[in-house]
């Protein structure tokens, strides 16, 4: 599913997963007016600028943090995120984990979040250059991040983490959720 969002004065970001955007965004904020409170003054007081600035947009930024968050709770809800809170304790933790070992790939390679059969878990792993997941580790492919250079140098450089920062806001959480079901038939 892809779509387009465009929150508080924020330019669009397209995003393959709304799990995936909301997940990994910081939260909106109330942007400071570009001019002082009294700078409309005698059209429009300073106080009904404050009020409507500091109280009303606040509310309503406020409230966006708030419907977001039951939103994303929303989503997550089902096999994969039951899941991912056995498994890692929660979504950030899955988040954290699955970016450390990615971060910490020698060279070149991929991370990967994998299913393994016999213990019914989700497991993280990584794998070095082209060495499948399966084939080293017995663990089903469900997401594989990969971190060859290739993937990320032209726009993050040499800084991986920024890439694998960056790469939460595009992962596909539909696919995952299918491949999980699949492969615990």
């Amino acid at each position: 599913m892809l779509c387009r969002i465009s929150l508080c004065g924020r330019r669009s970001l397209r995003c393959s997963s709304a799990l995936g955007y909301l997940a990994s965004r910081e939260k909106h904020t109330l942007p400071d007016l570009p001019y002082d409170y009294g700078a409309l003054q005698p059209h429009i007081n300073a106080e009904i600028m404050q009020l409507h600035h500091s109280k009303h947009h606040a509310t309503y930024v406020n409230n966006l943090n708030v419907a977001e968050e039951k939103y994303a709770e929303a989503l997550a809800k089902g096999e994969l995120s039951d899941a991912i809170k056995r498994d890692f304790g929660s979504f950030e933790k899955l988040k954290e984990k699955l970016t450390t070992f990615s971060v910490g790939v020698q060279g070149s390679g991929w991370g990967w979040l994998g299913y393994n059969k016999d213990s019914n878990r989700l497991q993280i792993a990584a794998c070095a250059n082209q060495d499948p997941l399966q084939g080293t580790t017995g663990l089903i492919p469900l997401l594989g991040i990969d971190v060859w250079e290739h993937a990320y140098y032209l726009q993050y450089k040499n800084v991986r983490p920024d890439y694998l920062k960056a790469i939460w806001n595009v992962i596909n959480w539909e696919n995952v959720a299918e491949r999980y079901r699949a492969c615990k038939k």
